[in-house]
């Protein structure tokens, strides 16, 4: 896991990028602005000194630089991804790296485990089967049904249809012995649920819920509360054998066993025995007779077909059971010839094995797994089911839940981890591309599929609970961990399921394709009104007209008024046709031409709306000195008087109004931006401005704010700012709301021509 390199996220990527090329289109545009007014630096204004003029330019290059500079963008983000992160966390999905919310909405494939994921992991025994008779290669089977689902131990058992009690099958003695003997997990009950729940693994648990109710000694459960009625047959158990050992499962030999003396004469007889519980196949290639009653019958290959076939028959049937076989070595090998502590020759001590029965669990899809499923499929996202449980019963399940179709043929889509391991390594490539179904698989399987993913450019998030899945987990783009995971499975990953639940993480897709939407929105958003800010500083300065805005005004607004809508739009509803689009591409640039050229647009109009509106002032406003278009651009040339400037004070220049209804203009515009931004391609008659009604809010702030430092004497004299007349403000009106009907023009281009997404691949 240390060895495990950690990747930046796309974003990461992007805004390193973004931020390197907004850089060097900076400090051009700073040098280009001071070097085009050298020729001013002698000018009157600055007292005939060239060095006073160089500064003074340098000033409005620094100006230049500030309106440039989207310094609230960093603060922005990290609000919008803990936004998010919070909309996660009540979606279940509880997010350890904030630019991973983000890396979600790239997901193009999800690797999901299936017990406790797609499954709801509340395993109950529904069907076993034990031998009735052998003769010969002519044999028949017992097959039980037991009720209840849950795991509080109530329910029945029935042999067609006909309820029986499980004291009277001698081969039910010793499977209920198994199933408590060879197991380390219990049931315990949640006074505050009122409900039983496991502790321990699943299955095992399954198996401790399966001897209650077969209660093969008969004890007597009348007068006993809820609690203790559910555990007095492994109680009694308990008092008749003793657990010495455990072998611990491991993933090589398919099974785990316990040895075990016994404390009380049984049926089983008088010696110590190693129970066994495992995968049918595996434990079955071990054991050499199967038990009838109380004999033991030799077991031939027919016979172990027999016991395969009708596994299969359980574990690809309408209720796609998950299959474990039980067995006993009734003459287990010595202790001290054990090697307890090298788990590779577990296998060679659980030999020698007689067959006892087959059980059968039921562990049901999520209800709401398959439309989830179903709209990955429609949002182009590949889902690959990972797990442990054997090949036929995975496939049955995947067809239950709309992996595959009821009869798709699933050759060259679904591989258990043999026959993955057996390809040839272009093969295995080729089968992670087309692949929804491993089964059989050993955690390496999940690094190695990561890394074949990784190589096809596809963004993975993948699943995981166990120690052993800590290094696929750090090692994919999204790690999952479950909430009943590990600790260690838990810091490896980028986000956690509270519920284990599969749905979350497709929510958790889309609320990350929202955030980047949302982002995108913003950082338009942002970016434009910057655009528009240094438009209107070069227009100022290469036009030679009066300053429109200075960098304190500059500050003012990229800081506080543009700061509060850009947070407000992180809220914004994602589009309707959000998860009907496929992925979008890890190196798809943040700005493509196309939106970089609605940003220009946008922003040569805001800019260029910002300094008309001061030039309107000297040039047309009833309250300002009406002086024509050379003695505005010729300003700085009034202190040295001439014909040109007859009549004209100087001082009208310093005037607070220009420079007020510049501001003004700028950030109504921005307003009416942010409402544009609401959607990127979206017409506000389809996404209103009501849709977000922080937006609205923080629009109202804004406004008020500026009326603040309009209004207040002491900010006014500090901003250079004053208050306007209505018909100042009508103007402003009149500068501003264009803005919006270019961008839903643009918008109109953009949904008809440049941006319509092309159709969604089928997931095949």
């Amino acid at each position: 896991m240390s060895e495990t390199e950690e990747i930046k996220t796309p974003l990461q990527q992007k805004l390193d990028e973004f931020g390197e090329q907004l850089s060097k289109v900076i400090s051009v545009i700073c040098v280009a602005v001071w070097a085009i007014n050298i020729g001013h630096f002698n000018d009157p204004a600055h007292g005939g000194s060239w060095i006073k003029g160089a500064i003074y330019y340098f000033k409005i290059a620094v100006a230049l630089a500030v309106a440039a500079i989207p310094e609230g963008l960093p603060a922005v983000i990290t609000t919008c991804l803990a936004l998010g992160t919070r909309r996660m966390a009540k979606k279940n999905a509880i997010v350890r790296s904030l630019p991973s919310v983000e890396t979600l909405g790239c997901t193009s494939v999800i690797c999901s485990d299936k017990t406790g994921t797609l499954t709801t992991n509340q395993m109950s025994v529904s069907r076993m089967f034990i031998f009735e008779k052998i003769e010969g290669n002519d044999s028949s089977f017992h097959e039980f049904e037991i009720s209840g689902s849950t795991y509080e131990p109530t329910g029945d058992i029935y042999i067609r249809g006909k309820k029986i009690r499980g004291q009277d099958y001698e081969t039910l003695h010793e499977i209920s012995t198994i199933c408590i003997m060879c197991n380390d997990s219990a049931i315990d009950f949640n006074e505050f649920k009122q409900a039983f729940e496991k502790v321990g693994e699943a299955t095992e648990t399954a198996l401790i819920v399966l001897a209650e109710k077969i209660n093969p000694y008969g004890v007597s459960k009348s007068g006993l509360d809820r609690r203790n009625a559910a555990i007095v047959v492994r109680q009694d158990m308990e008092t008749k054998w003793k657990k010495e050992f455990t072998l611990e499962f491991s993933r090589d030999r398919k099974s785990m066993s316990s040895y075990c003396t016994p404390l009380k004469p049984t049926k089983l007889g008088t010696g110590p025995k190693l129970f066994v519980k495992g995968a049918p196949e595996g434990v079955l290639d071990r054991c050499t007779h199967a038990r009838v009653g109380s004999t033991k019958v030799p077991l031939t290959s027919t016979l172990k077909n027999r016991i395969l076939d009708l596994t299969r028959q359980y574990g690809t049937g309408r209720d796609t059971l998950r299959c474990l076989a039980l067995a006993t070595a009734d003459h287990p090998m010595k202790p001290d010839d054990m090697d307890l502590g090298d788990s590779t020759k577990f296998y060679t001590y659980e030999k020698d094995l007689t067959f006892i029965g087959v059980v059968g669990m039921l562990d049901p899809p999520r209800k709401e797994v398959f439309d989830s499923i179903a709209r990955c499929r429609a949002a182009g996202i590949r889902v690959i089911v990972i797990t442990g449980d054997n090949k036929a019963t995975a496939e049955a399940i995947c067809r239950r839940i709309g992996v595959f179709e009821e009869d798709e043929d699933t050759s060259g889509k679904s591989y258990s981890g043999r026959e993955f391991d057996d390809l040839p390594q272009s093969e295995q490539k080729a089968a992670c591309a087309r692949a929804r179904l491993f089964s059989r698989v050993e955690p390496a399987h999940k690094s190695k599929i990561v890394e074949y993913l990784q190589s096809m450019n596809e963004i993975s998030a993948m699943t995981g609970d166990g120690v052993n899945d800590a290094p696929a987990l750090k090692k994919a783009e999204i790690g999952i961990a479950m909430g009943s995971g590990t600790a260690v499975a838990k810091s490896a990953s980028e986000m956690v399921l509270a519920d284990d639940n599969f749905s979350s993480i497709v929510a958790a897709v889309e609320e990350g394709r929202a955030i980047y939407n949302n982002m995108k929105q913003f950082i338009r958003y942002l970016i434009s009104s910057n655009i528009g800010e240094v438009v209107s500083i070069f227009l100022t300065a290469a036009l030679g007209l009066p300053e429109a805005l200075i960098p304190v005004q500059l500050l003012w607004v990229n800081l506080v008024t543009d700061g509060l809508p850009a947070t407000a739009l992180g809220f914004n509803p994602p589009d309707l046709d959000i998860m009907s689009k496929p992925p979008r591409k890890a190196d798809e640039s943040l700005i493509s031409g196309w939106l970089f050229f609605r940003y220009l647009a946008i922003g040569g109009y805001v800019g260029a709306a910002t300094v008309g509106s001061a030039a309107w002032w000297f040039l047309y406003s009833p309250h300002g000195p009406q002086m024509n278009y050379y003695q505005l651009t010729h300003h700085l040339a009034c202190l040295g008087g001439g014909e040109e400037f007859k009549g004209v004070n100087c001082k009208i220049f310093t005037d607070p109004h220009p420079m007020t209804m510049a501001l003004s203009v700028l950030v109504t515009i921005e307003m009416l931006n942010a409402m544009n931004s609401l959607s990127e391609n979206q017409s506000l008659i389809t996404m209103p401005p009501w849709s977000n009604m922080w937006l609205i809010a923080s629009m109202a702030l804004s406004f008020t704010l500026h009326f603040v430092i309009l209004y207040v004497d002491v900010l006014s004299s500090v901003f250079q700012v004053t208050p306007l007349t209505g018909e100042e403000w009508f103007t402003v009106m009149k500068f501003s709301i264009p803005v919006v009907l270019l961008d839903e023009t643009l918008k109109f281009v953009a949904r008809k021509f440049t941006d319509v997404a092309p159709p969604v691949k089928p997931v095949k």
